[in-house]
């Protein structure tokens, strides 16, 4: 390989991270309710651009479609890579940072001010693309114990810690794992107000009225 083809080969997995942050800075929430004619999520509810307050705007189906894009954005740069970039040199590292940087972008979207969502759907995505069982297993870990305590916020906290465990067990690459875990923390990082009202017991449940601020 010539000198040009190696510098190529370096660039492909940067080039990859950047354009999943970019991709996953994609905040949807806004995007959605800009279309639908609705109102900013950002100004209502708990303010947080993520498909359970666009549900406060009473529109069930720009809630659905919001949690669809949120999760495609996770699951679209993994899938890429490990579908077609082992060619071009991109293997399991290449492909658990572009999950982190999509999820990332997220959390700190370049295109809104670097104000996101927390990002419980993106990763699910993200989930999915490295392995579809996984997500499934995560996906009722979610469902178990939001239907156990009625409680969404703990639900997403257990299942962003049961994922790399059950990837573990798996059998999965130590990658992959590593960016789960940094997921997991910064999803946790990202819910401290709920945890702090977990703890206090003013968390709104499922079905509930909202909880006191």
């Amino acid at each position: 390989m010539n000198s040009q083809g190696v510098v190529l080969t370096a660039l492909y997995p940067v080039l990859a991270t950047v354009a999943a942050y970019l991709l996953g800075s994609l905040s949807f929430a806004v995007i959605v309710t800009r279309l639908m004619g609705l109102s900013d999520p950002r100004t209502y509810g708990s303010k947080n651009p993520g498909a359970t307050n666009v549900l406060r705007s009473g529109s069930p189906v720009a809630a659905v479609v919001t949690l669809l894009l949120d999760a495609l954005k996770g699951w679209l740069p993994v899938a890429l890579v490990l579908e077609f970039g082992r060619p071009h040199g991109l293997e399991d590292g290449c492909a658990a940072s572009v999950g982190l940087a999509a999820f990332v972008g997220h959390l700190w979207p370049v295109f809104f001010r670097f104000a996101g969502g927390k990002g419980a759907a993106t990763a699910l995505g993200v989930l999915l693309g490295i392995s579809g069982w996984l997500g499934l297993a995560t996906a009722v870990a979610w469902l178990v114990v939001a239907l156990v305590s009625r409680y969404s916020s703990l639900a997403s906290l257990v299942a962003a810690a049961f994922a790399p465990v059950c990837y573990l067990l798996m059998g999965g690459a130590a990658p992959m794992a590593a960016a789960m875990g940094a997921m997991a923390l910064l999803l946790a990082w990202r819910h401290r107000d709920n945890i702090r009202r977990l703890i206090a017991g003013k968390e709104a449940r499922l079905g509930g009225r909202k909880a006191v601020r």
